[in-house]
C-alpha cells in the first residue's frame, strides 16, 4: 500500500474518468412510510449537542436494523436502504451522524450491504470504537436513461430532506458524510464539491469521476473557502482500469494543496477489492464524529 497526503485549491480537472462500475447478518425490513419532501436542503451551523444518556449494554448486544424506504414524490421514486444503529430506539431524543454510501454502475442500493458495511458498523459501535451513526444506501439504477438519471437532484433536494425529516439525524455538515465506489465515487466527488456546505467528509473508492464536470467543479471549488473543504479519501487498486486517471487526480490535488489521503492497494475494480477494505473505509468515516449521539 502506498499512502500519500497532500493539500487543493483545485486547478483544472482534466480527468476523463469513465462511468464504469464497476454477507450481512442484518435483515432488511421493508416499510411503506412516505412523506413528500422536495425543498432544497438548507445549510446549518455545526451543532454543539448535549451528550445523550449512556447507551445501555443490553441494547448494544443487538445488531442495527436495515429498512427499505422510498421517497415517492420524485420521478422516478427514490428508493433507499437505511441502517439504524444498535439502540436507535432506546432514546427517542438522541440524534445521530449520517453517512451516505453510493453504489457502482449496474448495481443497486444493496451493493454496500452485500459488501458487509452494516456488519462492520455493528462491530465498531458495539465495541465502542465509534459513536452510533446512521447509514443511507440510495439507489441509482437509472444510470443508462438517455436523458440522464436525475440522481443528483433527487439526492440533494429530496432524499437528504426526507431522511432528516423522518429519521433522527444530526443535520450540520460535520455530521453528514458522503462516499461511493466506482460510479458512486463519481457522484460523491461531484455532489461533495458542489455542496461543501452539506458534507464534512467525502470518500472516493476506485472513483470514476464524470468527465463533463471538470470546468464547473473547478469554479465551485475555487470559490469555496479552504476551511469548508470536505475531508477527502481516495483509494484504488494497482490493477484497476481507472488507475492512471486516479493518479493524475491525486497529483492535481497535491499540486494545489488540497489536504487529502491517497491509498494505492493491491487489487482491481471488483467487489472482492472493495469488500477487503470495508473495515478501513468505515474507520476513516467514523473519525469525523468524535461526540456521542445527542439531542438537537
Amino acid at each position: 500500500m502506498i499512502t500519500r497526503q497532500g493539500t487543493l485549491f483545485f486547478a483544472i480537472l482534466p480527468l476523463l474518468f469513465g462511468l464504469s462500475a464497476c454477507q450481512p447478518k442484518n435483515e432488511i425490513i421493508p416499510t411503506q412510510t412516505v412523506l413528500p419532501f422536495t425543498a432544497t436542503v438548507p445549510a446549518t451551523e455545526t451543532s454543539l449537542p448535549v451528550p445523550a444518556s449512556p447507551t445501555p449494554e443490553n441494547c448494544l448486544a443487538n445488531p442495527g436494523i436495515l429498512k427499505q424506504d422510498v421517497v415517492s414524490t420524485t420521478k422516478p421514486p427514490q428508493q433507499f436502504i437505511i441502517y439504524l444503529p444498535p439502540c436507535y430506539d432506546h432514546d427517542s431524543e438522541a440524534r445521530f451522524p449520517v453517512l451516505y454510501l453510493l453504489h457502482g454502475q449496474t448495481y443497486t442500493q444493496d451493493q454496500w450491504v452485500r459488501l458487509g458495511v452494516p456488519n462492520v458498523a455493528d462491530q465498531l459501535i458495539q465495541s465502542e470504537r465509534a459513536t452510533p451513526f446512521i447509514i443511507v444506501f440510495p439507489d441509482d439504477r437509472y444510470w443508462n436513461v438517455e436523458a440522464g438519471s436525475g440522481f443528483g437532484d433527487r439526492f440533494i433536494n429530496a432524499l437528504i430532506p426526507y431522511v432528516d425529516e423522518n429519521y433522527r439525524t444530526l443535520t450540520d455538515r460535520a455530521n453528514r458524510s458522503i462516499g461511493g465506489l466506482s460510479r458512486g465515487g463519481g457522484w460523491a466527488v461531484q455532489l461533495g464539491f458542489e455542496h461543501p456546505d452539506l458534507f464534512g467528509a467525502m470518500g472516493l473508492h476506485s472513483p470514476a469521476i464524470f468527465k463533463d464536470n471538470a470546468p464547473y467543479l473547478d469554479m465551485i471549488i475555487k470559490a469555496t473557502p479552504e476551511e469548508n473543504h470536505p475531508r477527502l479519501w481516495i483509494d484504488i487498486g494497482d490493477a484497476d482500469m481507472e488507475l492512471s486517471r486516479a493518479l493524475l487526480f491525486e497529483e492535481i490535488l497535491t499540486q494545489n494543496s488540497y489536504i487529502h489521503e491517497f491509498h494505492l492497494y493491491s487489487g482491481d475494480h471488483t467487489e472482492t477489492y472493495w469488500s477487503a477494505h470495508v473495515d478501513e473505509y468505515m474507520l476513516w468515516y467514523v473519525k469525523q464524529w468524535q461526540k456521542e449521539p445527542t439531542e438537537q
